[in-house]
């Protein structure tokens, strides 16, 4: 059990780190937007401290916590194309999908902060690390005891308390082409809702594994610049799990020494 916990948080964090390696601010989690027609009104105006806000840090911003993805995705099932059947997208999403795909592939390194809201509530923050391709470090503030740790073949998740490791093939990590060189999300994944209004623009990604079920990742980005606003990934048991980044530098690259695994220490 606390394996398999342990591997749904390394989960979370590969799905949705280089998604961010361009916004320049603390992304605020907010309630996800509703798909509208040309037509419909515009979204009724959100408070602006809901009561069930979250501080993920002692002086900084508030960080709702975001409804369920897969009950927005449910509720859209009238407009999102089939998962699998991209030609369903229109000329309007295919273009946000290709602005997307470039903001996606314009970073090869990063180092930056991060704050996690758990299913629970909890919160979590810490210190990343990404050099592409395929590398990635994520080192959790005390008193959590966990480090993940990718080195372009295997991702390792270490418990500093307990001198244990795990280790996962990257290829099998949901949404490990977000540490690909290239991102190509019409080719490269199961892109199931690419919608849009005056606040957002949305790309809704299911991963379907072998083993462990269906994940589901709902990335939200500013519709003025494309600046990722948060990622909410959902885990097959339909829990939900939403992180930010900020502090973000690009021109930074990390020691390479910071992505090596020791296997001679693993527990498969």
């Amino acid at each position: 059990m606390r394996k398999a916990r342990r591997a749904a948080v390394a989960c979370t964090i590969l799905a949705g780190l280089t998604a961010a390696a361009m916004a320049q601010n603390v992304p605020v989690p907010r309630p996800a937007p509703q798909p509208r027609s040309e037509s419909a009104s515009p979204p009724a105006a959100q408070p602006e401290r809901p009561p069930n806000s979250l501080s993920l840090a002692p002086s900084g911003p508030s960080f709702p916590k975001p409804p369920s993805p897969a009950g927005i995705v449910e509720a859209l099932t009238g407009i999102l194309p089939k998962p699998g059947n991209n030609t369903a997208f229109d000329a309007k999403q295919r273009a946000l999908v290709e602005r997307v795909n470039n903001y996606l592939s314009g970073v090869q390194s990063m180092v930056g902060d991060f704050a996690q809201i758990a299913p629970d509530g909890a919160k979590t923050s810490g210190k990343f690390y990404l050099q592409k391709p395929g590398r990635l470090r994520f080192e959790y503030n005390s008193p959590s005891p966990v480090e993940l740790i990718a080195d372009g073949q295997s991702m390792v998740v270490r418990d500093r308390k307990l001198a244990t490791q795990d280790l996962y093939p990257l290829s099998q990590t949901p949404l490990r082409f977000l540490l690909a060189d290239r991102i190509d999300l019409l080719k490269d994944t199961d892109l199931v809702g690419v919608y849009s209004d005056n606040m957002f623009v949305t790309m809704v990604i299911e991963q379907r594994q072998i083993i462990g079920g269906t994940y589901r990742l709902m990335l939200m980005f500013s519709s003025k610049d494309l600046e990722l606003k948060q990622w909410t990934v959902t885990d097959p048991q339909g829990y939900d799990t939403t992180v930010a980044v900020f502090n973000l530098d690009k021109t930074k690259k990390p020691d390479p020494d910071m992505f090596k695994i020791n296997y001679e220490r693993v527990i498969q």
